[in-house]
């Protein structure tokens, strides 16, 4: 449990303001209800959509294995390779062995992914624009609130 010293340091008040984090729940769900239906307008599941992703992404930064897929997707190894045999099986992605650590698998996209992908981060980037600005306004309310709460604790704590 926090000290209430400790709570107004870090600017968490006893005050809870429900309806903002309720808005800010409702357009993060609003948003990501939209892309889990054009994916599967696209042929596949939310969950396949956010793996091609997660392995387009990690390209040039690091490979894509398994167990970083899994960490990204926020999801246990064996889900994460259920999801790779499916698009596998699909020829949407490619599993290659790692030439460092023969016991690492590296994912890659293929073709047929790539396509997918691109279709879908299309649409995501175009609906940003429309429905992301209530996405962050939410969020900056939420966010707002609790800086300038924690400013003002500051401002208590320096006075004399």
């Amino acid at each position: 449990m926090i000290s209430q010293r400790r709570r107004r340091q870090i600017g968490i008040s006893g005050r809870v303001d429900y309806w903002t984090l309720a808005e800010l729940r409702y357009q993060i769900r609003r948003f990501l209800r939209l892309r889990e239906v054009a994916a599967r307008a696209a042929g596949v599941e939310p969950q396949q959509y956010l793996l091609l992703l997660q392995i387009k992404g990690l390209e040039g930064w690091q490979p894509a294995t398994i167990g970083l897929l899994a960490e990204r997707l926020q999801l246990r190894h064996h889900s994460t390779v259920g999801l790779i045999d499916r698009l596998a099986r699909r020829a949407m992605v490619a599993r290659r062995q790692s030439s460092h650590d023969r016991r690492a698998v590296m994912i890659q996209l293929r073709p047929a992914g790539e396509a997918v992908l691109r279709k879908l981060a299309l649409y995501s980037l175009r609906e940003l624009r429309t429905e992301g600005p209530a996405l962050l306004s939410a969020l900056k309310r939420v966010i707002g609130r609790r800086r300038s709460a924690g400013r003002r604790a500051g401002r208590r704590r320096r006075s004399p």
